[in-house]
């Protein structure tokens, strides 16, 4: 098992309840995908580096999880589609 991370970028413009589905959607695929989530960890509102469909801040979102090489894939296909996330990123985490 590989340590990953999954950070979201999600849109300011939703409601507190919507962007919690969104987060929780996001670890619904990672667990569905053979993946086990360890963390989750909000970075709050923070202002874009640039816009993004005519948005300046977004709400981060890191989650931690814990699978095999082949579920990033499986992840970034699913949340590619999701609504009301701008960006993401899943990177492999180091040992160190």
């Amino acid at each position: 098992m590989n340590k990953y991370e999954l950070a979201l970028v999600v849109s300011a413009k939703i409601e507190d309840d919507a962007r919690t589905a969104v987060v929780e959607k996001a670890k619904e695929y990672i667990t569905r995908a053979g993946g086990t989530v360890t963390e989750v960890e909000e970075a709050g509102k923070k202002r874009l580096a640039y816009e993004i469909q005519h948005m300046a801040e977004a709400f981060y979102y890191f989650i931690q999880f814990d699978a095999e090489g082949t579920v990033p894939a499986e992840i970034e296909q699913d949340v590619r589609i999701m609504d009301n996330v701008l960006r993401f990123l899943c990177v492999r985490k180091d040992e160190a």
